[in-house]
């Protein structure tokens, strides 16, 4: 089989690194890749978002299978793209319809799919800058703290969560009236808080069934404790202590299965991964939100503990046979640790040489943010490095993790010394 990746990050190395293993793959393409997936295939330089350079590249190298790595050519469309194609349409895409990348695209239709399916999730109501004073009031009735989601796609920036009625307020209108994160937040969420503690699920689906990867845990602020600025993600576990056996199942019969049913019940093509982040409250599971793909850098522990051949689950969701699959999963613990550039997620420098990729040896050294330049690899983005250990035990995982880190440098190299702190 020949593949074509779609994706630039540490969740597209991942996913690289395992489709490289599959006994199908004739040839893998990484479009447009970083310094660590030219080892697995070759790197393409080619935009996600231009549709028509795809379908050149697709038809010229006679690719049977597109993966799309990231969000933004799913809302964009590009599995509608494919379909309406008579040159492409029998090339399969491993992600949804325009509609169904929806979920991810557009807060307001997430909750209103959940409301209609009854899917637990916090109350909730949208407000756009014609009811301004309408949000102000809704805001008013509620306690604090405030949550404020941006509607749109706001690259992980789009939700605050504030202490102050005075706060969320100006933040409304700054959202609202003043387009603070543009046309992501012509429209706004406003959401009861839910207090718990936060996981990531995935799974994979044909439309029709479906299969549960293990569960995730990742870590979002820069600073230790979970202080200071959210991020792209600092790291991330797997399994999740607190995910057992009984709180599983809940998960899988009041979100997961009303979920793939009520994507069937409304006609929506859906062949992809659903990312579910959900908040442990009091022993019972809730949505926060719906990913369209693979999180990040979830997917940097997720995939390494998948056993099974990933072109055959792709071939299942494609054929529409994936109920016959079977899905393994490696028993033993899995943690990542990100490297990021000095100043994210804020301000920060590029170009920074990386040494020491090579003397690492316990774990798996995933490119988040890197280009090759010549024979060196330089920093390309905040997050630059995933480093992913197995063990016997998150324990044992997380010090291979932090001892590999140890021993790659670059010019202002940052990590979080904590990961995990909180379940372990």
């Amino acid at each position: 089989m020949r593949v074509l990746l779609l994706g630039s990050g540490g969740r597209e190395h991942a996913l690289a690194w395992k489709i490289a293993q599959s006994s199908s793959l004739e040839e893998l393409f990484i479009a447009p890749g970083n310094a660590g997936t030219k080892q697995h295939g070759t790197n393409v330089s080619m935009d996600v978002n231009d549709f028509e350079s795809i379908k050149a590249f697709v038809l010229d190298n006679q690719i049977n299978m597109v993966v799309v790595g990231p969000e933004d050519p799913l809302v964009n469309g590009i599995s509608d793209f494919f379909k309406a194609d008579e040159q492409l349409n029998k090339v399969p895409v491993i992600g949804p319809s325009k509609v169904g990348a929806q979920l991810e695209g557009s807060k307001d239709f997430a909750k209103q799919f959940m409301m209609r399916h009854n899917i637990p999730t916090a109350k909730y109501a949208t407000f756009t800058k014609d009811t301004l004073a309408e949000g102000y009031k809704f805001l008013a009735s509620m306690k604090p703290p405030y949550v404020l989601k941006a509607d749109g796609l706001a690259a992980g920036k789009g939700v605050l969560i504030l202490n102050s009625l005075e706060e969320a307020q100006t933040e409304l209108k700054n959202m609202l009236a003043d387009a603070k994160f543009g046309e992501a937040s012509s429209r706004v969420v406003i959401e009861q808080f839910l207090s718990g503690i936060e996981l990531s699920v995935f799974v994979i689906t044909d439309g029709e069934s479906f299969k549960i990867l293990p569960e995730a845990k990742d870590y979002k602020r820069i600073g230790e404790g979970d202080t200071g600025l959210n991020t792209g993600g600092m790291g991330a576990i797997s399994p999740v202590p607190f995910a057992d056996a009984t709180f599983k199942d809940k998960i899988k019969n009041q979100i997961i299965i009303p979920t793939v049913k009520g994507i069937k019940a409304e006609g929506i093509d859906y062949k992809g991964f659903i990312f579910f982040g959900l908040i442990n409250v009091k022993g019972e599971p809730y949505v926060i939100e719906y990913n369209c793909r693979m999180g990040d850098p979830e997917t940097e522990v997720v995939i390494p503990r998948l056993k099974s051949d990933i072109l055959d689950l792709f071939e299942g969701v494609a054929t529409g046979t994936l109920s016959e699959t079977d899905v393994m999963f490696d028993d033993r613990s899995a943690c990542t640790v990100m490297m990021v550039s000095g100043g994210y997620p804020e301000a920060y420098e590029k170009g920074k040489q990386i040494f020491g990729i090579n003397t690492v040896n316990d774990s798996i050294v995933f490119h988040a943010g890197t280009k090759a330049d010549g024979p060196t690899v330089v920093s390309s983005g905040g997050r630059v490095l995933a480093l992913t250990s197995y063990g016997k035990n998150l324990t044992v995982a997380l010090e291979k993790s932090y001892q590999s880190a140890e021993k790659i440098e670059f010019d202002k190299a940052y990590y979080r010394k904590d990961i995990g702190f909180d379940v372990q």
